[in-house]
Parts: structure tokens; C-alpha cells; sequence
């Protein structure tokens, strides 16, 4: 949670009046537990939800965003959770888990990758996009940041940039995509 890159997505969603939640996995950081190979993480991210929810009720929209493992769980949670609208997705790791259980995806997301990210190839997530976009119903985003390596260590201004002109686009009155 306290990654750069969770830090700026949350700050982003923060400045745009979201309810915003940023939180660690079990076993990371001074949390409970250990490492349960995305079982287990996938309840917390829902339990996570389902506490912010509870706080507010009358929220009209739920988004979700992640980075690397957390943007798979967070994709795991878009499948299972009908109130969740779109998605950020930062470097997801397609070439390290199987990303099929995305059939159908339920909503219209960003996945954005770095061009020199040799943790989470290019190559991967772009077979990821590919597969997204032949499902209707939904638009799939995808901006690859030249240059910038897994941890977008000198691009992090590209990369919020890219996720800001998204978010700009998709919570515009006359979006297309809703």
C-alpha cells in the first residue's frame, strides 16, 4: 500500500471525490497472515469492499485499481463484484497467471503497461488486451509507456497521465463508455 504507484492511483481517485481505500494483502507489511497465492487475497480485497461500501451505501459508481499482483486480484474482484464500473489496471502480470477467468469481462477498463518491463512482458499483456477486446459490451483501453520498466521508475508521470486523460474521458457527463 504504500508503493508509489498504489500512492498515486489512490491520489488520483482521491482528488476526483471517490471514497478511496488503499490496503495491504496478508503478510505484507504489518499485516496478518501470510501469502495464500491470490486466495486469500481476493478476500481481502472484498473484504476491503465491502468495508467502504459499508460507509458509503450511497455511492452510484465502484471502481477498482491495482498494480502488478494487485491489478490480477483486482480483476478477480471486478468478476464477482456487479457494482464495479471500470478498472485501472497497472502492469498486470499475464505471464505469470492465467487471465482467462476474464470471460466475459463485465466492464470497460485501462490497462497500462511499461514498453521495458521485462517483470510483466509487453508481449503478455498485449495478448491480454487482444483477447479483452473481442468481447461486446465493453472497451478496453490500452496505453504503453515507453521506456518505463515494471516499476514505471521514471515514467510516473506518464503513467498518471495516461490514467488521469482516462478517468477524464470515462467520468465526463457525455462519455460514451458508462
Amino acid at each position: 500500500m504504500n508503493d508509489r504507484i498504489t500512492q498515486a492511483l489512490y491520489k488520483t481517485f482521491v482528488r476526483r471525490g471517490f471514497a478511496t481505500l488503499r490496503f495491504n494483502f496478508r503478510g505484507v507489511g504489518r499485516s496478518q497472515g501470510t501469502f495464500d497465492n491470490g486466495i486469500g487475497e481476493l478476500s481481502d480485497a472484498a473484504a476491503a469492499l465491502d468495508w467502504v461500501q459499508s460507509f458509503h451505501p450511497e455511492a452510484q459508481t465502484t471502481w477498482v485499481a491495482g498494480f502488478s499482483f494487485g491489478a490480477l486480484i483486482s480483476m478477480q474482484l471486478l468478476m464477482r463484484r456487479p457494482e464495479i464500473r471500470g478498472f485501472i489496471s497497472v502492469a498486470p502480470p499475464a505471464n505469470m497467471y492465467d487471465f482467462s477467468f476474464l470471460a466475459p469481462c463485465p466492464a470497460s477498463g485501462i490497462i497500462v503497461q511499461g514498453a521495458a518491463d521485462t517483470v510483466v512482458t509487453p508481449g503478455a499483456v498485449q495478448k491480454l488486451v487482444d483477447k479483452l477486446r473481442t468481447q461486446k459490451h465493453i472497451t478496453i483501453h490500452h496505453d504503453e509507456i515507453g521506456r518505463a520498466n515494471h516499476f514505471f521508475e521514471h515514467e510516473l508521470d506518464d503513467l498518471m497521465h495516461s490514467v488521469d486523460n482516462y478517468l477524464d474521458m470515462r467520468l465526463a457527463p457525455d462519455s460514451p463508455i458508462r
